[in-house]
């Protein structure tokens, strides 16, 4: 549904909603309070106070138009108090995500020129301090959790901040007011720093426009209401939840909780039970992967069951968004597979749930169809941090998994032919031909929603924002009928020895299913051949050990078993089958660490860093073409 109120900057929208809600004593945050161990509730009053406050003690410390306040926090109501109160003052809210390290977050905080920077735990204080001296116009380190060791001079504790802004609210609040009334909608609002996989990451500047407009656009194509409510654990900084699980819910009057930790959602999933759930692919891929694994570990009958309902299930979906009418059997067979099946995965995620969206990264068509069957639509989007982020969203009622939707009004989305260098199909928002099919090419995006650019490098942009204004995605995609297919990356294309140009993102997709391989990545750039590097699935090996008498305790010598490598061996000659000549796997090895950010090897946004896998892992590679002339 459309936004409650009119708003074209983030102060606009905070004021109309306050003033929406005044006296009707709504719930707009709930978050775990850790001391009473239950859920808080914040209504929009207390929302609003303590907005005010951080607005007037960030006043008090000079924060004026375009200063720039770092957010180092997981979701908690503390981010929002710190990024409302930075809009209103015509500030820039530079966020970070909490798994980065120290060094990373120097260069970040050094490079945005922050002011102020406000953390969450004793873990993201200890890289405050590590980083303070080292970028000179940090002023002061804000911190939500009192230290354990005594308070360096230049920090100030979260409840402090408010209690002394509340009264710096009192003495500024005209000028405060004054200030937020001059916000435009071409002021910067955001910079959100890429986690780019190779490189320093760059500053996406991310205008009020950017943000606004996009969320009302994204409202207007996902089903969002005043009664819904949704779970917030994607991290803030990551422009996707930004948008769709902060602006859009507040914008549409919805409410939303805040996880206890991103480790907690399948119980808070229970325990919140939230209308909607605004998710990255890895979840829903993980939830399905347990219930397939479960299906295979259980009796034939429990199988045989499992399949009819599926069938059924699928039979229901296809009949309703196709429009005809299922029949009275039909519906009789779903709710029978409900009962016998689907109504345990519903109970999971809470027995509330709506809907889910699903973006950051390609969805497997597989995992969507079965939720799809489930009874659960999975509305997926497209878009990236500097398209703010949404592009596409597939229709609610016409869900094609394997593709990412169709273009958002206000938004124009072009191919671009990398042989003719010119445009040959696009589609706007507003007015699109259903049936237009085009070859591949770069993905290429115009609106409202398009970056300002990147903060301090005028070069990155030219090279990303073209004279004819168009943004260069780097993705390859193509339309078809309508729907805009995403195929992969430009930069991660792998040309082969023959010459042969061979993208690994389709073929790594197709093993996302498979419940033994937790993570993949192909290799191949100048080599005669494909190969692959494979995380397996521990639980799954050692079930598959167990039920066929070879087991060890060291997981390592379980890999070296014949019976073991067999199963990898027989899941990729079953995919070379039916694959092309040039993107059949010929070889693979096993890795026993998994592809993290922790360990270097993953983004924030849990992207593959294909350089550094291959530096990690290069021996590996050597042994699987060691043979090769």
């Amino acid at each position: 549904m459309p936004a409650i109120v009119e708003f074209d900057t983030l102060p606009q929208l905070f004021d109309g909603l306050v003033d929406h809600f005044e006296g009707q004593n709504r719930t707009a945050l709930r978050y775990w309070d850790r001391d009473d161990k239950a859920w808080g509730a914040i209504d929009w009053e207390t929302f609003r106070d303590n907005v005010h406050a951080m607005a007037g003690y960030l006043y008090s410390r000079g924060i004026r138009h375009g200063d720039r306040v770092a957010i180092l926090s997981e979701n908690r109501p503390e981010w929002a108090y710190t990024d409302m109160a930075t809009q209103l003052l015509g500030g820039i809210n530079v966020s970070l995500y909490t798994s980065l390290p120290a060094s990373q977050v120097a260069y970040i905080i050094h490079d945005s020129g922050a002011k102020i920077f406000v953390v969450s735990t004793g873990i993201q204080f200890k890289k405050a301090k590590e980083i303070f001296n080292l970028c000179p116009e940090l002023s002061e380190v804000v911190t939500m959790t009192e230290p354990k060791k005594d308070i360096p001079g230049c920090t100030q504790m979260f409840v402090a901040a408010l209690k002394s802004g509340a009264q710096a609210y009192e003495d500024y609040g005209d000028e405060i007011a004054r200030r937020r009334k001059a916000v435009e909608p071409d002021d910067i609002a955001c910079l959100i720093y890429t986690s780019g996989t190779t490189g320093n990451p760059k500053g996406v500047m991310l205008t009020h426009r950017n943000l606004c407009e996009n969320a009302k656009s994204a409202l207007i194509a996902v089903p969002f209401g005043n009664e819904d409510h949704h779970l917030s654990f994607l991290p803030l900084c990551h422009s996707f939840e930004r948008t769709a699980g902060y602006s859009a819910v507040l914008a549409c009057g919805g409410m939303i909780t805040y996880a206890q930790s991103i480790d907690s959602v399948s119980r808070d999933l229970m325990d919140v039970k939230p209308t909607v759930m605004i998710s990255v692919p890895t979840l829903f891929e993980r939830i399905y992967n347990v219930i397939i694994k479960s299906v295979q570990e259980g009796s034939a009958v429990k199988k045989v069951v499992f399949n009819w309902s599926l069938r059924a299930g699928k039979q229901f979906a296809d009949k309703m968004h196709s429009g005809r009418n299922p029949g009275l059997l039909l519906k009789a067979k779903k709710a029978v597979a409900h009962k016998l099946v689907f109504s345990k995965l519903h109970e999971k995620l809470g027995g509330n749930l709506r809907f889910a969206v699903s973006g950051g990264a390609a969805l497997p068509k597989t995992v969507g169809e079965f939720f799809l069957a489930a009874g659960i639509t999975i509305v997926e989007g497209y878009g990236l941090t500097e398209t703010s982020p949404v592009l596409t969203i597939s229709p609610f009622d016409k869900p094609r998994y394997g593709a990412v939707g169709h273009v958002i009004d206000g938004v124009t989305v072009g191919i671009h032919s990398l042989t003719e260098n010119s445009i040959i199909g696009q589609l706007c928002g507003e007015d699109y031909p259903s049936n237009l099919t085009t070859e591949a090419g770069e993905v290429v995006a115009k609106g409202p929603n398009i970056m300002k650019g990147y903060w301090n490098n005028d070069e990155a942009t030219r090279e990303s924002i073209d004279e004819d204004g168009w943004y260069h995605t780097g993705d390859i995609g193509r339309f078809d009928d309508g729907y805009l297919l995403i195929t992969d990356r430009i930069k991660h294309m792998i040309v082969s020895k023959g010459g042969e140009n061979i993208y690994p993102g389709p073929i790594e997709e197709g093993f996302k299913s498979e419940p033994c391989i937790d993570q993949l990545m192909v290799v191949g750039e100048g080599r005669k051949y494909l190969t692959a590097l494979v995380v397996p699935d521990e639980d799954s090996v050692r079930r598959f050990g167990k039920e066929n008498g070879i087991e060890s305790s060291e997981f390592g010598e379980l890999l070296e078993a014949d019976e073991i490598k067999k199963i990898y061996s027989d899941i990729f000659r079953s995919y070379s089958r039916q694959a092309a000549g040039h993107e059949k796997i010929r070889d693979f090895r096993f890795i026993r660490e998994a592809f993290s950010v922790e360990n270097g090897m993953m983004t924030p946004t849990l992207k593959l860093k294909r350089k550094v896998i291959s530096q990690n892992y290069a021996d590996l590679i050597e042994e699987m073409y060691a043979n090769v002339g």
